[in-house]
């Protein structure tokens, strides 16, 4: 009986799943994340220089360099967007400690029950960390804030090309959301002294 079962499901399988390769649209372009809407965080300061010293391993089970916008990259836009130095002696010095996502695959219902259930099949964990530094003119620390966001979305089996896309974008946008609420409040409190405004 499960060899009959199976022998009718599988063509209507493999049809459906052609029919939706055929017509799935392609992914959405995406807005640039940007963060000029929120007032910018003006430090007395001769410069701003916005290092990455995380490198993407560019290989599973890493899979930031698929994203529309890779959590990185986001992270430095917002960097460039919200801090501005209007001089003075000092520098500031925002470098991107973490920005990974790895993919976890998850566990299928197996069997014949597994044909008509729809699963989740990955989940996406997503970690975001940045320093930001005060340095005076010999490079000497005289400030520092640090901030991690940890996020994760898991996405159905079913899940197409685009709608996985929009899913990583959100997680990227949440990703820094968290960070952005947390270093604003921590920037007013322990950069106090070159805050212009």
């Amino acid at each position: 009986m499960m060899s009959i079962a199976r022998r009718w499901l599988a063509p209507g399988l493999f049809a459906v799943a052609l029919a939706g390769c055929a017509t799935e649209p392609p992914p959405d372009s995406f807005a640039e994340l940007r963060y000029t809407h929120l007032p910018r965080i003006e430090l007395a300061a001769a410069s701003l220089e916005v290092t990455q010293s995380y490198r993407a391993p560019a290989k599973a089970p890493n899979i930031e360099h698929h994203f529309p916008t890779p959590p990185g990259v986001a992270a430095a836009q917002w960097a460039r967007d919200r801090l501005l130095a209007v001089g003075g002696v000092n520098r500031v010095r925002v470098t991107i400690l973490r920005a990974s996502v790895i993919e976890v695959l998850l566990q299928r219902t197996g069997g014949l029950r597994g044909l008509f259930t729809n699963d989740q099949s990955e989940r996406y964990d997503g970690t975001l960390e940045i320093r930001i530094e005060m340095l005076a003119p010999g490079g000497r620390q005289l400030a520092s804030v640090e901030s991690l966001a940890t996020r994760s979305r898991s996405v159905p089996e079913d899940i197409t090309l685009a709608a996985r896309e929009k899913v990583w974008f959100r997680l990227t946008e949440d990703l820094m959301n968290d960070l952005n609420s947390s270093l604003d409040v921590q920037i007013r409190r322990y950069f106090a002294k070159w805050l212009v405004r």
